[in-house]
C-alpha cells in the first residue's frame, strides 16, 4: 500500500529536522502514514568543491549525515522499514536538540562506533557507517527525489500522494516547529497546496534562523 507521505531525510539538516517534527507530529494526531526515505547532503553535493564552496566543516557534517544513513539503509534492509521514524528522531535530536552533534562530527571518520553503540544500534550494524556499499542505494534515494523536484534544490523533500497522483516538492522550509495546536491546521493548508496539480512554487529568499529547540515542545 502506497504511504501518504515520502519525507527525505538527512540527519544532519536543522530545516529538514524542524520540518519532520511538524510532520511527525500530524501524523500522531491523525494517522497519516509517513514513509521516511534517505537523501544524503553529502552525495547530493558530491559534484561540488567542500575546499571553496562551503564553510569549514562541511566535509564533516555532510559526511556524518552520509554515514549515519549508511546504518539506518543496513537496518532498514535487514529489517524493513519500521525503525525508519524512530531512526530519524534518535540521530536528529542527538544532532540539533541534545547536543551530541560534536560527538559524532569529531569521530565520523572512524563511522563513531561509540555513539552508535549508546543509543542502541545492534553490534551488526555499527561498522556499516564506514561500508560505502550503501552508497549507490543511497544515491539511488537521492536521484528518486531529484526526479520528482528538478535539480537544485536541498531538504526537506517531501512527496504527497492523493488520489493515487504523487507530487513532490522541496520544503516547506520552516523556521521553529508548529505548536500541537497549530500542526494540523498548517499541514491541512500545505496539503491542499501540494495536491492541487496547478502548484510550481512558492519561496522567498529571507529565512529566520532554525530554531531547533522548538522540536523540545513536542517531546515533552
Amino acid at each position: 500500500m502506497a504511504s501518504d507521505v515520502r519525507f527525505w531525510w538527512d540527519p544532519m539538516c536543522p530545516w529538514a529536522w524542524i520540518t519532520s517534527r511538524w510532520v511527525n507530529e500530524v501524523a500522531r494526531q491523525t494517522g497519516l502514514d509517513v514513509e521516511w526515505r534517505f537523501i544524503s547532503l553529502g552525495l547530493l553535493n558530491e559534484h561540488r568543491n567542500y575546499d571553496t564552496d562551503f564553510p569549514a566543516g562541511y566535509v564533516a557534517g555532510h559526511g556524518s549525515g552520509l554515514k549515519l544513513l549508511r546504518v539506518a539503509a543496513a537496518i532498514r534492509e535487514a529489517e524493513g522499514p519500521e525503525r525508519m521514524g524512530a531512526l530519524y528522531t534518535q540521530f536528529g535530536g542527538d544532532v540539533h536538540v541534545r547536543g551530541r552533534r560534536a560527538e559524532i562530527v569529531d569521530h565520523y571518520e572512524d563511522g563513531f562506533p561509540d555513539y552508535l553503540r549508546s543509543v542502541g544500534i545492534e553490534e551488526q550494524y555499527v561498522a556499516e557507517a564506514n561500508n560505502p556499499a550503501w552508497d549507490d542505494l543511497l544515491r539511488a534515494e537521492k536521484d528518486e527525489a531529484l526526479a520528482l523536484t528538478g535539480p537544485d534544490v536541498g531538504t526537506p523533500i517531501i512527496a504527497y500522494r492523493r488520489d493515487s497522483v504523487e507530487q513532490a516538492f522541496f520544503g516547506p522550509v520552516i523556521a521553529r516547529v508548529p505548536t500541537r495546536e497549530e500542526a494540523v491546521p498548517i499541514w491541512d493548508a500545505v496539503w491542499r497546496l501540494a495536491t492541487f496539480d496547478g502548484f510550481a512554487e512558492l519561496k522567498r529568499s529571507l529565512r529566520s534562523r532554525p530554531d531547533v529547540a522548538s522540536s523540545l515542545a513536542l517531546e515533552s
